[in-house]
């Protein structure tokens, strides 16, 4: 699977009778065999509170290098992709239990993410050979 990019972004109110505002989305576009898709996640945005909780990582930006700065909303689908590579033949997720969330960060390996994060933000590719590479294995 080639990973060509991975943003995230703050949902803003389209309307004032909305709750926009309180969603990030997250998008990983990748090519699996001949096809591009885009996985879009949808998740509370009270849950970056966490972020010191589900990762090793302090503060926003999470990952700092050569004018590049990576955010936690950005990495946030390429995680959920990596620890359940059947979302690819999906479009959407939308997490909404903190619980649920939680879950997708458990064992996934943060020493290796960066290469991926930044080899897509600097080239706009990463072959993910296999997703149990950024997945630690319980000895």
């Amino acid at each position: 699977m080639l990973i060509k990019e991975c943003t995230g972004y703050e949902l803003e109110k389209e309307k004032s009778n909305t709750s926009e505002d309180f969603f990030n989305r997250s998008e990983v576009t990748f090519i699996d065999g001949s096809e591009e898709r885009t996985l879009h996640v949808l998740y509370v945005r009270y849950f970056d509170e966490f972020l010191q909780e589900l990762t090793p990582f302090q503060e926003n930006p999470i990952l700092s290098q050569d004018n590049l700065e990576v955010n936690f909303k950005d990495i946030v689908a390429l995680v959920c992709l990596i620890k359940n590579p059947g979302l690819r033949n999906r479009k959407r997720l939308y997490i909404n239990s903190k619980q649920e969330f939680a879950s997708y960060f458990q064992d996934i390996d943060f020493d290796k993410l960066p290469e991926i994060v930044l080899a897509v933000k600097q080239n706009h590719k990463f072959e993910l050979r296999s997703p149990l590479d950024y997945i630690k294995q319980s000895r």
